[in-house]
């Protein structure tokens, strides 16, 4: 169900314009691409433009059977949204995964290519940079684009706008009589006529005017014409009047919960949020929330959520900056942060098993309040993600802040934890990746070295499980150096070994063994006995790729030694498995076979039955090599027998081929 009311003109308008043969409006000549038809509502702030859009969605939508797809280019808050966002959101509704870190060129192509072959909407809304609409532009004309703005986006091909300004009365009436009933203005349709004019006919300062007579059920038309007619002219006309009728009608609490609004991360208000602003329980928040929207104040979003209409926010931010303290503003920002981070704590804690030594239990949830948990990890799931655009906007803005940086940190490493937690780290990529470049910007601004180092390692380790090898070495590269000057080994130790991973993706061998060789160094001075047989493993893969197979002996020699000493009995059978490897390319098929059937040995002790039937799978094809088919038919059996029905044994089996 919809209020929206009257437009019938520009619907028409908008619809003919569909069908409208395209012109590049730089140039005056057709437009040669072939890409989705563009369409823009243009129109100031609280001008129903984005009512408008939606109902022309709703009208054409059985033309477009594949959907509609909604991105917003400005937060109720006024906050620009980065392109990458807004591309990744609609890729996100498509059901694509978007790799952590693409850039906007990178994702812009995915976005085309997915929706090359579909009939769709896409809905733009609140659009400033023309710039940032093209990255959005689908290169098919069976796509339609709908786009607001407050004014035309020159640099568009082929876009005409539909430029909006009032409501005609009779609409007008009609959208007053959707909020207060059909009684009071038919009692006196003058008197309502009257206030539609007084309101310009502005859908924003309608809805002000209708919530507060739908709240003073006793007040009369007439008389609230009247108050707004002799109030004396303000910064931005009828709404800011109707605005200021509303705010002065609160009691004294709900003005302060208002003022503090514009603090709500992208527009974004819950109870939580509105609670920890205003220093006030989460009920009275609740209920505070609940009138304002009533009001026309706020709007209903979903699962809790409120959202700040963006034709308010500049009159709210010109009260929170007059009528309130700076010091008492940060005060507020601070609390919020705070109960940010004790949700996120709460929500991790809802997914971690029970069984978990280190999540410490149901106690881990002990000192935190009651209204601060949640009842089942489904409830702590659904709060993470429909609250995730608003949790990067309050870590994003706190690190933005500079003056509450330990609060920033312990924010975003709380997002961190709860999406690794809840989606896993390879689906909370894209997430984890902004995240950790935030807590790199504190770093870098506060010299803080070990986490500046940990924040690299994080970016570099999702640039290296992307394939952007290159930049992954120049983020490992500057860890190191951020690490030694916290003289943090674990970090260096870390980058050490990874520099020469990233070497070894690029096949640079002899880089590659040297990082190695310098991580293992500083491993051996610590006595870190289980990176030694771990590093020592991976120079002697290294070094089996060079063809240095002498090497690459000595160095499986040594891992297998490391694991036998740690007791790790499947680390010594995976060495030993790589020995039997090597000795096999050096052309010593007796020792393979002798270190092979240790390994058998070692795996079954281990129970690794898939490094077993491999192992057996080894010792057919050097039993073959050396002229034993009888023993290599058993030892192919034995794989068979082990491997059963594993939907892997095919590649297990396809070593011998």
């Amino acid at each position: 169900m919809t209020d929206f009311v009257g437009r019938r003109r520009e619907l028409k308008e908008l619809r003919e314009d569909i069908a409208r043969t395209g012109l590049d409006t730089l140039s005056g000549r057709k437009a040669k691409a072939p890409r989705a038809r563009v369409l823009l509502v243009a129109g100031r702030p609280g001008s129903g433009r984005t009512a408008l859009a939606e109902a022309l969605v709703r009208e054409v939508a059985d033309q477009y059977p594949d959907g509609v797809l909604r991105t917003r280019l400005t937060s109720p808050g006024g906050q620009g949204v980065a392109t990458e966002r807004a591309v990744r959101g609609l890729l996100e509704g498509l059901g694509r995964t978007t790799p952590p870190g693409a850039g906007e060129d990178e994702l812009s192509s995915a976005l085309r290519d997915a929706l090359h072959d579909r009939r769709m909407i896409i809905l733009v809304d609140d659009a400033v940079d023309p710039h940032q609409v093209d990255a959005l532009l689908p290169d098919t004309p069976e796509c339609l684009v709908v786009v607001t703005a407050e004014g035309p986006l020159t640099g568009i091909p082929d876009v005409r706008p539909c430029t909006i300004g009032g409501l005609d009365t009779p609409s007008a009436v009609e959208m007053l009589v959707q909020r207060i009933g059909d009684i009071r203005v038919t009692t006196d349709p003058r008197a309502a006529e009257a206030l539609a004019e007084e309101c310009g006919g502005q859908p924003a300062a309608l809805a002000l005017i209708g919530g507060w007579l739908a709240a003073h059920p006793k007040a009369s038309v007439v008389d609230v014409a009247k108050q707004l007619h002799d109030m004396p002219a303000v910064t931005g006309g009828p709404l800011a009047r109707g605005f200021r009728l509303v705010y002065e009608s609160l009691p004294q609490p709900a003005q302060r919960t208002l003022r503090l609004l514009p603090l709500a991360p992208a527009g974004f208000v819950d109870s939580h949020t509105a609670s920890a602003l205003a220093g006030c329980s989460v009920a009275a928040a609740q209920s505070t929330l609940d009138d304002f929207a009533g009001l026309g104040l706020l709007r209903h979003a979903h699962n809790g959520l409120f959202l700040l209409p963006g034709s308010l926010a500049p009159l709210l931010q010109a009260l929170l900056e007059t009528k309130e303290r700076p010091a008492e503003v940060q005060l507020a920002r601070a609390r919020m942060l705070e109960r940010t981070v004790r949700l996120l704590h709460s929500c991790r804690a809802m997914a971690e098993p029970e069984e978990d030594p280190r999540a410490g239990g149901p106690e881990k949830l002990d000192g935190l309040p009651r209204a601060l948990r949640f009842p089942d990890r489904r409830a702590a799931a659904t709060w993470l993600d429909t609250r995730l655009p608003a949790l990067s906007a309050a870590a994003s803005l706190a690190v933005a802040d500079g003056e509450l940086d330990t609060l920033a940190r312990r924010l975003v490493s709380a997002l961190v934890r709860a999406l690794a937690e809840h989606r896993g780290t390879a689906e909370a990529a894209p997430e984890l990746y902004g995240l950790h470049r935030l807590v790199l910007d504190v770093a870098e601004r506060r010299e803080l070295h070990r986490e500046q180092a940990a924040a690299l390692l994080n970016l570099a380790d999702l640039d290296a499980e992307t394939g952007r090898t290159h930049e992954a070495l120049e983020r490992y590269r500057a860890a190191l150096v951020a690490g030694k000057a916290a003289n943090d080994p674990y970090a260096t130790g870390r980058a050490m070994e990874s520099v020469g991973g990233a070497y070894q993706e690029l096949a640079d061998w002899h880089r590659a063994s040297d990082w190695f060789g310098r991580a293992l160094a500083q491993a051996l001075a610590r006595g870190e006995r289980a990176d030694e047989a771990r590093l020592y493993g991976r120079l002697g893969n290294v070094h089996t790729y060079a063809g240095r197979y002498g090497d690459a002996l000595r160095s499986w020699r040594a891992a297998a030694a490391g694991y036998r000493r740690l007791a790790d009995v499947q680390g010594h059978a995976k060495a030993l498995s790589e020995m039997a490897r090597v000795q096999e390319y050096a052309g010593r098929p007796e020792e393979s076979l002798h270190t092979c059937r240790e390994a058998v040995e070692l795996a079954r002790r281990a129970g690794d039955q898939r490094l077993q039937a491999a192992l057996q799978v080894r010792l057919a094809d050097t039993l073959d090599r050396l002229g034993d088919p009888a023993a290599a038919r058993l030892h192919r059996s034995a794989a068979d027998r082990l491997l059963g029905d594993d939907p892997a044994a095919c590649e297990i089996r396809s070593t011998s081929d």
